[in-house]
């Protein structure tokens, strides 16, 4: 399966619409799927909007929890990638990325400054 990078400049703002969960192997034993490593792979359902465009809703896999991501949240994703799948007549586009984190809003300045 070949991955395609993803410019997520190019995806406008970035929103959490699902908090990140486990991403379930198997759905009858209810197991949790683990990378290489032995890591827990989570989802984290990602709403995309370009300019002019519909809202799109994308599922996302990283390895490990992404701390701090809570719904509505705006959010970066780094690492983003495509992957191309078949399995008989199904068929569709995941994505994975090495991770997504919230984005922090600028603080506001702290100036000691005088009233009128």
């Amino acid at each position: 399966m070949q991955s395609i990078p993803v410019d997520t400049s190019r995806l406008g703002v970035l929103r959490c619409a699902v908090a990140p969960e486990p991403k379930i192997a198997d759905f009858e034993k209810q197991e949790v799927k683990k990378d290489r490593e032995g890591n827990t792979i989570y989802t984290v359902g990602v709403m995309v909007r370009q300019e002019g465009r519909r809202v799109s809703v994308i599922e996302v896999a990283v390895t490990g929890e992404p701390k701090g991501v809570t719904e509505g949240a705006e959010v970066r994703i780094t690492g983003l990638e495509a992957f191309a799948w078949a399995m008989g007549d199904r068929h569709g586009i995941s994505f994975r990325a090495a991770a997504v984190t919230p984005v922090t809003p600028a603080a506001a300045p702290s100036g000691k400054g005088g009233g009128v």
